[in-house]
């Protein structure tokens, strides 16, 4: 039972986390949509100038082409993946906290859907917060996997027993 007990509270903790991430990305959706009347261009150059950077340099000028992207991106279109993802974080964080099976199978598939694309960025551009990231997620996946496997054998035992 403190196998159980212990595996629970990791799930919780997981949940707890997934909502967080649901909250910050709503913030950021937010507060994006919220700067989007603005000429963004113009205050990314005038955040960069606040700093004393070089807008040629590489990451002053990878900030200024992602804000020209972001310009250039329909603001439905914003809404839209900002919301499925927010929505994606809550579902699963609800299915998690609440012990249910599709929560965990839920977490297992969105968030090992990443790791192919993590591990892509680890291999051209390796770094320890790479490494870490894809570190985690895997570890995330591997424990609702775990989790899945123990509901799958407590349910064989209740079927033969």
């Amino acid at each position: 039972m403190a196998s159980n007990d212990r595996m629970r509270a990791t799930l919780k903790s997981v949940a707890v986390f997934e909502a967080l991430k649901g909250l910050a990305a709503l913030g950021g959706l937010l507060g994006l949509l919220g700067l989007m009347h603005h000429d963004l261009h113009r205050l990314a150059l005038e955040l960069i100038g606040h700093f004393g950077l070089d807008p040629a340099a590489h990451y002053p000028a990878l900030l200024l082409q992602a804000v020209d992207r972001l310009n250039a991106t329909p603001l439905r279109t914003l809404e839209l993946l900002g919301a499925a993802y927010v929505i994606t974080r809550w579902t699963e964080a609800w299915g998690l906290w609440h012990d249910h099976a599709w929560g965990e199978w839920f977490g297992a598939l969105s968030g090992g859907v990443y790791i192919p694309f993590e591990l892509r960025h680890l291999a051209h551009k390796p770094s320890w917060q790479a490494a870490l990231v894809v570190l985690l997620n895997a570890a995330l996946v591997t424990v609702l996997l775990l989790r899945l496997r123990q509901r799958a054998r407590t349910a064989g035992r209740s079927a033969t027993g």
